[in-house]
């Protein structure tokens, strides 16, 4: 994508040019290297426009949005402008009518007076509690440019480790996706009209093949109504499991019950809450305050209240980090070891840092063997099913070959 770009060196002296950049925020990595001041980006015409992300009822803000607002903000204050200016950039430079109308809207809330975090903390649901104590904790502090730039580099990472877990789960899911196309064109189109030959012929099927067929032959029969029963219930499902805590706890449950599963979703837990809560005790936020923030985080049930009790069970009641988190059983002996040496020692941000790093390389690879894991069984379930109705309709072409 090819970007114009405005910007200015220290000596006032004031540069414009085009860049050829994978997205916004490596342009502005770019002008840091180069020593420039930013002051206006625009994707210039010609270009495929990255593509707009919708809500159920409007338009959303994405990863990437909050990725090159809060860079942007960073590298902005770190070279001198202040947050008006910057702000008032921002919304020259942003195309997206749900980002511009946010920073309108932190904008008039600092003319009247009120804190920056303010304005994020009315919209949790693109503004978790994380980035707003974050911002809140830089701007109590007089650091707001470093702790933005940190917050930074955490969406990117967060946002890279994403896309990889998609990426790596894009073939099984294309796969099953496919699969479940073929068997329902195959059961619901080809084997009934096997079945109407066979079912009306003097010669009866054996058992199995007269089932297969009779499925084959309710379905026909039935498509109209069986395809909104299906959709409905996969959106009720998909609700279920997603909205309601009854059923994230379900799903955790289910999900840690089976072997390959369980390991990827802890080192998930564990990779978030190492980062989340190295950002907030760098950033200068009380531990019990950290740990309550990051209870609400890190996305598993059994995490979370892990967290809660080592927070108002634990540290509340005078033990010290690391006694808190030998109590719980969540946290493998290695994490809890390394958390209390480190606390000893006066750096438990950095370990808790590298744990991140740590756990994020163990991801990938974790990732990868659940789907060398998953597509041989897939492909053995689709195999036995088409091999079942493959049967179901030789037996009877058999036995009646047999009986000529």
């Amino acid at each position: 994508m090819r970007f114009y770009y405005i910007a200015s060196h220290p000596n006032g002296q004031v540069v414009e040019g085009n860049i050829e950049a994978q997205n916004p925020s490596a342009v502005l990595d770019w002008m840091l290297s180069q020593g420039l001041r930013p002051v206006s980006i625009k994707a210039i015409g010609g270009v495929e426009t990255k593509k707009k992300r919708f809500a159920l009822f409007g338009e959303r803000i994405a990863v990437e949005d909050k990725v090159f607002l809060t860079k942007y903000l960073a590298l902005m204050l770190r070279v001198g402008t202040d947050l008006f200016r910057a702000i008032d950039i921002l919304i020259a430079d942003f195309d997206k009518p749900v980002m511009r109308s946010l920073l309108v809207e932190v904008r008039d809330t600092l003319a009247k007076g009120q804190p920056f975090y303010t304005t994020f903390a009315k919209y949790p649901k693109y503004f978790p509690s994380v980035y707003v104590n974050l911002i809140k904790a830089g701007e109590t502090s007089g650091n707001l440019d470093g702790v933005l730039d940190r917050l930074s580099k955490d969406l990117e990472k967060e946002w890279a480790l994403r896309n990889r877990i998609k990426s790596t789960l894009i073939y099984p899911i294309i796969l099953v996706g496919l699969s479940l196309l073929v068997l329902f064109l195959m059961v619901s189109f080809a084997l009934p009209k096997i079945a109407e030959t066979f079912m009306g012929g003097a010669l009866e099927p054996p058992l199995f093949s007269r089932v297969v067929f009779t499925i084959g032959l309710f379905l026909k029969d039935f498509t109209w109504l069986i395809m909104p029963l299906l959709i409905i219930s996969a959106f009720g499902l998909w609700f279920f499991f997603k909205r309601t805590l009854v059923g994230r706890r379900l799903m955790e449950r289910l999900a840690y019950r089976l072997p390959v599963i369980r390991e990827v979703m802890k080192k998930i837990s564990l990779e978030r809450f190492a980062s989340v809560f190295s950002s907030l005790i760098r950033s200068g936020t009380p531990i019990l305050e950290a740990i309550e923030i990051t209870a609400d985080a890190v996305g598993s049930v059994e995490l979370k209240q892990s967290l809660i009790r080592i927070s108002r069970e634990g540290i509340a009641k005078g033990l010290t980090v690391g006694e808190a988190f030998r109590r719980e059983v969540y946290f493998p002996r290695v994490v809890v070891n390394l958390i209390a040496v480190s606390e000893r020692g006066g750096h438990l941000e950095e370990v808790l840092e590298t744990l991140a790093d740590f756990y994020e390389s163990e991801i990938d690879s974790s990732i990868k063997i659940l789907v060398s894991f998953l597509e041989p069984i897939l492909l053995l379930f689709i195999g036995l099913v088409v091999g079942g109705i493959a049967l179901a309709v030789i037996i009877p072409v058999y036995q009646l070959v047999s009986s000529i």
